[in-house]
């Protein structure tokens, strides 16, 4: 017996006698049906204004195309290499702005890939517990982010006045900015402040105070 017809025997009969129409049909419907349980997942954990409907099918595809795609692979060392050649080719040039669009997109097709194998048991829990720790970990309270105070004064004496009630209202404050001429001061404030309008009120009512603008930013916190 030579080295192909140990090739053959070990590679390519014993995979293709390990395929069967029930195992295929199987794989592919659990396969569906995880991929519609995340589709709906997404659909509730998602957060933003416009929900984009084609992304969240297209994770159910994903998971189907991925399954298939391990399935033929399984078949034959032929197809797998042919797979292999016809996917390196492949570039994907759109932007996945919004990190939990990557994650699912890594599971749905985790789950193809495990279902492909016949590991039904290990792509249940794993999503199953992916589930959990996506809605536990978003309810967990987000500190807020520091918002921006920006003061125009026609007093360039006023500043020791300003930071005294700003630092009556905010737990927090930093000056970014603080720009001086002969027109009067202006100041840009880092602050965090709960009774806002109260605030804003009492540096109006300071002499001086042309325009008090409180603006809210987003960003990461990191303190």
């Amino acid at each position: 017996m030579g080295f192909n017809d140990i090739l053959k025997k070990s590679f390519v009969q014993s995979t293709a006698d390990n395929m069967s129409r029930g195992g295929i049909v199987t794989a592919l419907f659990v396969t569906c049906l995880l991929a519609v349980y995340i589709f709906c997942i997404y659909r509730v954990t998602t957060k933003k204004v416009f929900y984009n409907k084609s992304f969240n099918i297209s994770l159910v595809a994903l998971s189907l195309i991925t399954t298939a795609i391990i399935l033929s692979i399984q078949s034959s060392v032929v197809i797998s290499l042919g797979m292999v050649g016809a996917l390196s080719i492949v570039r994907f040039r759109t932007a996945v702005k919004e990190p939990m669009d990557l994650v699912f997109l890594f599971w749905a097709i985790s789950v193809g890939i495990i279902c492909g194998a016949g590991l039904f048991e290990i792509a249940i829990l794993a999503s199953v517990l992916i589930t959990v720790a996506i809605l536990a970990l978003d309810k967990l309270p987000e500190t807020k982010a520091p918002m921006i105070l920006v003061v125009d004064s026609s007093d360039i004496d006023s500043e020791e006045a300003i930071m005294e009630v700003v630092n009556k209202y905010s737990a927090h404050s930093k000056i970014k900015s603080r720009n001086m001429n002969a027109e009067g001061l202006n100041m840009v404030i880092e602050v965090k402040i709960k009774e806002s309008a109260e605030c804003i009120r009492e540096i109006t009512r300071l002499e001086g105070m042309n325009n008090v603008s409180l603006i809210a930013q987003e960003g990461e916190v990191t303190y």
